[in-house]
């Protein structure tokens, strides 16, 4: 099996990321240990809540931004965070240069090195940048031992703790493991707590492990739903395809098959279709952006768990701003937005206010 590489126990996974929780601070963890944060975090909530105020100083000159995104893939997630991260710099009033590269998550890391090579010659002032596969880790360790650029990780939300008191500038994005457990919390009750299910994963690292193996370890506390299938997809259709096939093929009998991102999700519902098992076997988004809203509509999906999409990039925006007006100090070193739980049968109005409010630049 080439294209999918099937799990076996979990024992690749488990080995890299093994005891997770001594290798990252959960969000809640963190700000225990550090409770200067919480009132840090609570008035940057503010400001990305409300309506912009403009930069209160002059630039000298524009602020060169890279952005380094694994992009490439039906979510609209990294689309819409860029658009938002722009539009609220012009509201801000800011003068800026912006690059953007868009790869492939999880694959092309080859490309990801020579582009971040690339910004730190530029003198980049801020670098924007993600951490899911493990190499990206040696990245980010040589660019947090340089003064510049000022490093932004986006789509995670827990502090890694070897790097001590020099992490990065921000950490921006939606608690993986929060949103994993409101989808495991509605199958739970769904499935009164019995019966077997399946895992579409996406490529081996930080954010497979996050939303598939932290849901698999709550589902094994909090219910007696047995895990008879798993398997990495690298956020491919295609290969949720191939996997959903397989699945279906050797468990007739799953009541759900557990789907790591939009790409799964729609390969998913692709194959339940054809079979004229929608609605008869439970699938879910996650993210909650337009194609997988769209299929919730159509009823082609239970359920998501909707990003308040937008406000990532207004975070990022409001944290350049305070660096600009020397207010450093005022940037949290995590900002984790809002969910929203959307189901299938969604009245219309509710769902387009929540779209309104989670698109509200890049609607």
């Amino acid at each position: 099996m080439k294209t999918i590489l099937k799990i076996a126990l979990l024992i690749c996974l488990s080995f890299v990321f093994s005891n997770a929780h001594e290798k990252y601070w959960l969000v809640d963890e963190y700000l225990d240990l550090h409770p200067a944060q919480k009132i840090i975090s609570k008035d940057f909530i503010n400001l990305v809540s409300n309506e912009a105020v403009k930069l209160s100083i002059k630039q000298n000159k524009e602020v060169k931004i890279v952005m380094v995104y694994p992009g490439n893939q039906i979510s609209d997630y990294w689309r819409r965070s860029k658009v938002s991260f722009e539009k609220r710099l012009k509201e801000l009033d800011i003068s800026y240069e912006l690059h953007d590269y868009f790869t492939k998550p999880g694959i092309e890391i080859k490309n990801q090195a020579k582009q971040l090579l690339q910004a730190i010659k530029d003198d980049t002032d801020f670098l924007i940048f993600t951490l899911d596969a493990s190499k990206h880790s040696q990245f980010i360790e040589r660019i947090l031992s340089r003064k510049k650029p000022k490093l932004i990780l986006q789509n995670i939300t827990t502090p890694v703790k070897r790097w001590g008191k020099r992490q990065p500038f921000l950490y921006v994005g939606f608690d993986h493991v929060i949103g994993s457990t409101h989808l495991a919390d509605y199958y739970i009750d769904k499935s009164n707590s019995k019966g077997k299910y399946a895992v579409l994963y996406g490529t081996r690292g930080y954010v497979s492990y996050m939303r598939g193996t932290e849901f698999i370890n709550y589902m094994s506390s909090n219910s007696e739903l047995k895990l008879v299938d798993s398997y990495y997809t690298d956020f491919n259709k295609e290969k949720a395809i191939k996997a959903t096939t397989q699945i279906l093929d050797n468990h007739k009998d799953v009541k759900f098959i557990y789907a790591g991102s939009t790409d799964i999700a729609l390969g998913v519902v692709d194959v339940l279709k054809k079979r004229n098992l929608t609605g008869k076997i439970l699938t879910n988004g996650w993210g909650g952006g337009s194609s997988e809203l769209d299929a919730i509509e159509k009823d082609l999906l239970d359920i998501t768990v909707m990003r308040i999409n937008d406000d990532n990039g207004v975070a990022m925006a409001e944290a350049v701003k305070l660096d600009l007006e020397n207010k450093t100090k005022q940037v949290p070193t995590i900002y984790s937005g809002d969910f929203a739980i959307v189901k299938k049968g969604i009245n219309k109005q509710d769902l387009q206010k929540l779209k309104d409010k989670a698109f509200r630049y890049s609607k």
